[in-house]
């Protein structure tokens, strides 16, 4: 038990009703996992607000009441304490409640709209080869050393990840590597972490559902790196434009990493393979499993980052060299009969581009490129036809079908990506909505060297449709398919 002062220790107040002496349970902010003692933090969400909820969390045994407006009727007994964001507030409890676990740890944010998985997870992988404690919070997976856990959110709520870090703590990890999304920073999940420092990758077209304007998603990004302390080091990728927007403001140190343009990271690629990449990196040559010219950032960022955070450049190097590719993310197989498929997360248009880029640029062009591709439902709906766009344009066959439809009619979403293809491109193209049908159809398709695209889910083992979750796996339903055309 904690004292509700010492969970509300720096959080904006504006009033409070009781005595903030007393003794409580745990902090909640969904009121059905509310008991005895509890905290309730009532958040205005996007759906629902969870001050609709403070009566039946008081119900259910809370005894303090966090909120952003006091209800007309004051239950005797109960604190309640107002805030000007409870989110916010939330955030900075958590941070207290579990004794500020990232202040024990190296923390490092990754964001960005592509590569914040490979960075976090190549991270993770690199330190924990290098002999050290690691924890990683991703799309894919969390990591407390060596136990994993589920993931369930890009950037999961403020409890989440310091209970996380906590666990951290208990176990003597030294490095922690964390994917920050854009919906994190904005609804506060971020806040009241120390972090050792953040990199950005890049900006592209994505999530413009939530944020209504490309400006608005920048400038919630660029806000991670306006909060970070002046201990932190901030990485930027300034081959993008938006890289130096990053750093105005910032207290941070200022690092950049690049390709093509000045910065003090540089990297040139020697060799580009379906086998892997041969970099230039701070003139030495590593060779690395990983494939494309976007990898060709994500190992440039990583190295950057391990420099930053004290290893050995030489030994930096050498573990580079030994990294497996992340799950999902250019996920590649080859058949007795040379037939290549590969799976991959792209989902957005800029990702996209840039696979299907990598593919051809490595292809003789003697080779079939057939795609596989659709679009989540209940998400931005105008990246549709540039997705349409783009697969017709850069594949020779393309098959447009289900991806995660949610709660919208998986036909009318195939409908709207078709809409981006230009009338020259439309003998390419085929729509299938079901997606295991549609990978099967591809495989059939396929002749010998020929070369497989199935992207949009990556990583994912599930389909959701009308709010269930149906097992679903590309990469197994592909090497299922490949297998039975072999016999």
């Amino acid at each position: 038990m904690k004292q509700l002062k010492d969970i509300i220790y720096k959080v904006s107040l504006n009033s409070v009703v009781g005595n903030t002496s007393l003794s409580v349970n745990k902090i909640e902010f969904d009121s059905r996992a509310i008991s005895e003692n509890d905290i309730f933090v009532a958040i205005r969400g996007t759906v629902t607000d969870g001050h609709d909820y403070i009566n039946k969390a008081i119900g259910q045994g809370a005894s303090a009441i966090i909120c952003e407006k006091l209800p007309i009727e004051l239950v005797n007994g109960v604190v309640y304490v107002v805030v000007e964001n409870a989110s916010s507030a939330l955030a900075i409890m958590a941070s207290n409640y579990y004794s500020m676990p990232s202040e024990n740890l190296k923390l490092v944010g990754v964001t960005g709209t592509n590569g914040k998985t490979t960075i976090a997870s190549l991270l993770y992988q690199l330190f924990k080869n290098a002999g050290y404690k690691v924890g990683l919070l991703s799309t894919v997976k969390v990591m407390v050393d060596s136990k994993e856990y589920k993931a369930t959110h890009t950037t999961p709520d403020s409890l989440t990840i310091n209970k996380y870090l906590k666990m951290m703590n208990d176990e003597g990890v030294e490095y922690c590597f964390m994917e920050v999304s854009s919906h994190g920073i904005h609804q506060n999940r971020t806040l009241g972490l120390h972090f050792a420092g953040g990199i950005f990758t890049n900006l592209t077209h994505d999530h413009l559902d939530y944020h209504k304007t490309f400006a608005e998603y920048r400038d919630v990004k660029k806000r991670f790196f306006d909060e970070l302390p002046e201990s932190a080091f901030a990485l930027v990728n300034v081959d993008d434009k938006n890289g130096s927007f990053m750093l105005q403001n910032t207290k941070a140190k200022k690092y950049t990493y690049a390709l093509k343009s000045y910065a003090d990271y540089k990297a040139l690629i020697l060799e580009n393979q379906f086998s892997g990449l041969l970099l230039k990196i701070d003139d030495n040559e590593v060779w690395t499993k990983l494939i494309g010219n976007f990898n060709a950032y994500n190992i440039l960022a990583i190295y950057a980052v391990a420099d930053l955070l004290g290893l050995e450049k030489v030994e930096i190097l050498r573990l580079i060299s030994d990294l497996e590719s992340v799950s999902g993310r250019f996920q590649y197989l080859m058949s007795s009969s040379k037939i290549t498929a590969i799976v991959d997360y792209a989902h957005t248009p800029d990702a996209l581009k840039n696979v299907l880029e990598t593919i051809n640029s490595i292809r003789t062009k003697n080779e079939e490129l057939i795609t596989v591709v659709g679009c989540g439902g209940d998400r931005d709906k105008t990246k549709r036809p540039k997705m349409g766009h783009i697969a017709s344009q850069l594949s020779t066959k393309v098959i447009f079908t289900s991806d995660n439809p949610r709660s919208e009619n998986p036909e009318t979403i195939i409908s709207e990506v078709e809409a981006g293809v230009e009338p020259q491109n439309f003998k390419k193209t085929m729509s299938i909505t079901d997606r295991k049908q549609a990978i099967k159809t591809a495989c059939q398709l396929a002749n010998d060297r020929d070369i497989i695209l199935i992207a949009g889910k990556g990583h994912e083992t599930y389909q959701e449709i009308k709010g269930e979750r149906f097992d679903f796996d590309d990469f197994k339903i592909v090497k299922e398919f490949l297998k039975q055309l072999q016999k």
